[in-house]
């Protein structure tokens, strides 16, 4: 597949790391010609210095026999015009455009634009994808890392290994046996900075972080095993009042069950803005590191504080100071990968990553064939791929033993029929199956080969 890639930052960066890592021909577009040589010197892939809308750039990148483009540069209109560019110039078939203006979203989601008028097959808005993250982890306190799969019924948790932790120093074999009816795997391990797919005999030990793929109906059971207690989200804080936090702040103001949140926004206008479009939720207008306002905020009360401003610093700060003042749970938005490594000594229990959950939605609309969901993990060390099995991959009607697996690959879930079975080795794998894999990233194209799944890129 011949892919262009505009706009060489963290997120163009990691999209053409997985598909030239994958043996695919990419070409990469910037305005700035030191992003490009990083990308051309680090990566197998081509570069191109110039502006990604004009059309002789993208003729010089080789849109004219291309199969998709991916415009991901910092400027909205950019991206949209460079779609349309593509179009109607180059007729490239698929074009997939990040966007981060709400009025533009708005407009597209309300289908304003029609395809004919902007040609745009799939908008990425990371304000959306990281708003529908921070649900997701505020759904569960207890892990630092979560998402979904199989329609829901599937749910990857990241959880910290305390000192109190029940199984610590078990061998993950003797789990199976312990708790035979639990659907529960443990497809990841981090150790010492390390990610790994853990064999049966491997053990987990205080200090790790493990990725457990749980069943929906199994989650409160795996946390109690794991020494994790899930609370009632009913009192939530929220620092950051722009497109994330006012679109968590709506979301939960729509559920069953009464969550009262308060939003803290330091600039005046978008506080304003807030309060006149959020109905029950209470605004303050203020500096969310300021302890006087914290507290009363009511963060000390509060069952989980969210910190998504758009600096990291103030992020991090105001989640220890609201970590001191007692609350239970503390999340900040993290843009800045190198600050990662801070989160567990500042006692920050999870953070969200932009570019992640961005590269994630961006991977899960341009794998091959019939994958159906793509979450990256950490700096594109593993991917977790949801994807239906084919007739002709050469696992179907295999048995999960019998599978020639990487060492780096673990199968966490598989759905058969209307029904989501724990994967054992004596399991069959039946075309028309969905599996849910766990794979380091150098073992990411032999999943692909497994599966089946470069017949089709579209």
């Amino acid at each position: 597949m011949k892919v262009i890639i505009c706009g060489a930052g963290q997120v163009g960066w990691q999209i053409a790391r997985h598909l030239s890592g994958e043996r695919n021909d990419v070409t990469v577009v910037d305005s700035n010609p030191d992003l490009v040589r990083r990308a051309t010197d680090t990566l197998d892939v081509q570069g191109i210095s110039g502006f990604a809308s004009y059309p002789d750039v993208l003729d010089k990148a080789g849109a004219r026999d291309a199969d998709m483009i991916i415009a991901a540069t910092h400027s909205d209109e950019v991206n949209m015009v460079t779609c349309q560019v593509a179009h109607s110039v180059f007729s490239v078939p698929r074009k997939i455009a990040r966007l981060r203006a709400q009025s533009y979203l708005t407009a597209i989601y309300s289908d304003l634009y029609r395809r004919d008028h902007l040609p745009i097959d799939v908008v990425i808005s990371p304000e959306r994808e990281v708003a529908e993250a921070a649900l997701q982890r505020l759904a569960a306190p207890a892990a630092f890392d979560t998402e979904n799969f199989l329609d829901g019924d599937a749910h990857l948790l990241g959880l910290s290994i305390d000192e109190d932790c029940p199984i610590i120093n078990t061998p993950l074999r003797q789990l199976t046996d312990l708790f035979s009816t639990l659907r529960s795997v443990v497809v990841g391990v981090r150790r010492e900075g390390t990610l790994f797919a853990p064999e049966s005999r491997d053990q987990l030990f205080a200090g790790d972080s493990c990725y457990v793929m749980v069943h929906r109906e199994d989650i409160r059971r795996t946390m109690e095993i794991f020494g994790k207690t899930l609370h009632k989200q009913e009192r939530v804080v929220i620092m950051g009042g722009g497109n994330v936090g006012l679109s968590v702040a709506r979301t939960l103001e729509t559920r069953a069950e009464r969550v009262r949140a308060k939003v803290i926004e330091r600039n005046r206008k978008r506080a304003e803005h807030a309060a006149e479009a959020l109905e029950r939720t209470i605004v303050l207008h203020g500096d969310g590191l300021d302890q006087a306002l914290l507290s009363e905020a009511g963060v000390e009360r509060a069952d989980a504080a969210l910190f998504v401003t758009d600096d990291d610093k103030a992020n991090m700060l105001a989640a220890v100071r609201a970590k001191a003042a007692g609350c239970p749970m503390v999340i900040a938005l993290i843009n800045d990968p190198t600050l990662v490594p801070l989160m567990d000594p500042l006692g920050i229990d999870a953070y969200i990553n932009p570019r992640a959950t961005t590269v994630s939605s961006i991977l899960r609309h341009i794998r091959h064939g019939r994958v159906r969901a793509v979450y990256s993990i950490g700096d594109a060390e593993a991917e977790v791929i949801e994807a239906e099995v084919l007739s002709t991959s050469p696992i179907a009607g295999s048995r999960i033993r019998d599978i020639d697996f990487p060492e780096g690959v673990l199968v966490g879930a598989v759905r058969k029929g209307d029904k989501v079975v724990k994967p054992t080795g004596e399991l069959r794998i039946e075309e028309g199956d969905l599996i849910v894999i766990f794979s380091l990233s150098g073992d990411v194209a032999e999943v692909e080969r497994l599966l089946q799944v470069s017949i089709d890129f579209f």
